[in-house]
């Protein structure tokens, strides 16, 4: 049986740049708060991912689908470029307490033999980690999450986000990212996702040297995501982090977020989104290039 190595869903120069389209009711919401009349239709994401795949993946080394909305779709109108790897999301939002992620169960409806025959090459799992939780659980489902990528030779990689205690109100987010990567950083996953330290603001060396603490903890490459990160910023982030020992990004709202709501999606995305890919794509090069 083939196993996949990481090298299948970098860049050539090693870095990774890979392209979020997974998020589920969260961009149903960022549909809403962009004018679009509510309720906003499940075709509406549907048509959103499709052509952001289509548009966007010649310039990622990876894009990361769900199941719900899109995977489908994608696979069968061949949306993603043969130069772009598929991800796909193993994880199952559960809502609760007024927001859509409350918590996450890997995905009983996930098949990793049949992902794998329709060309994916790695699942993707959201951990959310929250410091009154159990951790033993979160380890177990981890674990569980290893197997089920690595029995079918599909790369594991692991999203732990940091959320507020159920119980309480105090909540260091920086300390709670730095937490989750002791617990979670040794997991035995192929690749570890994480959040931007400081949402990637400040004077860079304060950034350098939150994103060197982080390093410390990970032990397997990692890449940051975009989300709370403003897109501004977030070109300077992926050099910082890289800068400290990450290997490149997964992001989805640095790069196709602006264009939500906006007449002519196809056009929007061509010509805002992917000259920002493009741009990101050059730093991981030119970072990868320099160690």
């Amino acid at each position: 049986m083939s196993h996949y190595t990481l090298n299948d869903i970098t860049r050539p120069s090693g870095g990774f740049a890979m392209l979020a389209v997974d998020q589920r009711e969260a961009m149903r919401l960022m549909f809403a708060a962009a004018g679009e009349p509510a309720p906003v239709g499940d075709r509406v994401l549907t048509d959103f991912k499709v052509n952001a795949a289509r548009i966007l993946s010649p310039y990622a080394s990876a894009i990361l689908v769900d199941q719900q909305f899109c995977y489908r779709q994608i696979i069968e109108e061949k949306a993603i470029a043969k130069s772009c790897a598929t991800i796909v999301a193993a994880d199952e939002f559960i809502p609760g307490n007024g927001i859509p992620v409350d918590s996450v169960i890997i995905d009983k409806k996930i098949d990793p033999e049949a992902v794998k025959r329709d060309g994916a090459k790695a699942l993707k799992l959201l951990v959310l980690w929250r410091s009154d939780e159990d951790p033993q659980q979160r380890l177990e489902m981890v674990n569980a999450f290893n197997q089920l990528c690595h029995a079918s030779g599909l790369l594991s990689i692991i999203e732990p986000v940091v959320r507020p205690p159920r119980r309480g109100d105090k909540f260091d987010r920086e300390q709670a990212i730095i937490d989750a990567a002791k617990e979670l950083g040794d997991s035995g996953a192929d690749l570890y996702k994480v959040e931007m330290p400081l949402y990637g603001k400040g004077p860079q060396q304060a950034l350098l040297a939150a994103s060197q603490r982080l390093n410390e903890h990970i032990n397997m490459p990692w890449v940051i995501l975009s989300s709370g990160v403003d897109e501004k910023l977030f070109p300077r982030a992926v050099r910082v982090a890289m800068t400290a020992g990450a290997s490149g990004f997964l992001a989805g709202r640095a790069v196709w977020s602006s264009v939500i709501g906006l007449p002519d999606a196809q056009a929007m995305l061509r010509d805002i989104s992917v000259p920002k890919l493009q741009r990101l794509g050059e730093i991981v090069d030119e970072m990868m290039a320099g160690r």
